[in-house]
Parts: C-alpha cells; sequence; structure tokens
C-alpha cells in the first residue's frame, strides 16, 4: 500500500494486482476514489473477512511450512508457470515471507459496499478452475463493482491471461 500512497498525486492514475494485490488496489481506489482512474484486478480471493477463504488456508499453510521446512517444500506441490511465479515472488520476500503471508492471510477484502462505491472502469479476471482463487469471487465482485467487465481463464492459460483484464479494462471505459 506504501507505493501506492506514494505514487504521484498530480492526476488519476490506474492501478492492479493479482489476489491479494487486487485486494490492495481495491481498497486503495476505495479510500482514494479522487486519485483512481481505474482498475486491473486478477484473481480476487475473498470478499470482506478471510475467515474460510482457499486462499487465506493457502497463505497459513504454505507459510507453516515455509517456517518449519524451507521454500523448496513449499513450491513442491506447484508445477509448470504457478511454480516458477510463486519461486520467484516467494524468493524476492526473503526471510520475511512468513509474516507476509500470515499477514496477508489475516487481510481483510474488500467489502462490496466499498466495492460499490467504486464508479471507476474495472477489468477483472477470473479463473473458472482455480480452486484457491473460486470464480465465484470475481462474478461477485464484477457485479458489485458498477463499471466491472469480467473475463475468465483457466490455470493451464493464465500465464497469459493478464493483457485480456486490461483488454476487459479498456471496455470498461
Amino acid at each position: 500500500m506504501t507505493a501506492l500512497e506514494n505514487a504521484p498525486a498530480g492526476h488519476p492514475i490506474v492501478v492492479g494486482g493479482v489476489s491479494l494485490g487486487a485486494h490492495v488496489a481495491a481498497r486503495w481506489a476505495a479510500a482514494n476514489p479522487d486519485r483512481c482512474a481505474g482498475l486491473v484486478l486478477a484473481l480476487p480471493a475473498w470478499t470482506g473477512s478471510p475467515d474460510g477463504a482457499p486462499a487465506a488456508l493457502a497463505a497459513k499453510a504454505s507459510a507453516q511450512v515455509v517456517a518449519t521446512r524451507g521454500l523448496e517444500a513449499a513450491l513442491a506441490g506447484t508445477t509448470g508457470w504457478l511454480r516458477e511465479e510463486l519461486g520467484r515472488a516467494w524468493r524476492g520476500y526473503g526471510d520475511l515471507l512468513v509474516p507476509h503471508l500470515e499477514e496477508a492471510a489475516e487481510s481483510s477484502a474488500p467489502t462490496l459496499e466499498e466495492l460499490r462505491s467504486l464508479d471507476v472502469p474495472v477489468g477483472i479476471l477470473g479463473c473458472t478452475d482455480d480452486p484457491v482463487h473460486p470464480i465465484e469471487v470475481a462474478r461477485q465482485w464484477a457485479e458489485a463493482l458498477p463499471r466491472a467487465v469480467l473475463v475468465t481463464t483457466t490455470l493451464d492459460a493464465y500465464p497469459h491471461a493478464l493483457g485480456r483484464a486490461v483488454q476487459a479494462w479498456r471496455q470498461a471505459c
């Protein structure tokens, strides 16, 4: 959130993120409506409280495995592009990975009321076969956001799908 708070305030900006990053972007936009020109959101994981959300449970479990058995053990259950992405991203956190995963698992996502307040163009990408980021959450967000366009993908096609979220944002403009 610090990077968004420090973004130049001269003109509204389009912000976005994946999973927890989508939560952060949408919450920032709700708190700074005059600074946000639009949102590009991929794989929102839950709405409001994280209680019982698959992504929150996965983050807690991953934090525990990293803390007790190491990063490679946590990555062992992943393959292909997901393993590459998580490996790259998680290694970048270094010793702060476990506390960041634990914090992510406890953080609130925007509420439906916050989403309804966002009168900016929004492109949302949901994944139809991702049990950690249920498509129902992306649909719920798209229904709540007044100017949202939802596009979908599958886990196999995901690495090439973020451009579709940007195209959805352009459609919402």
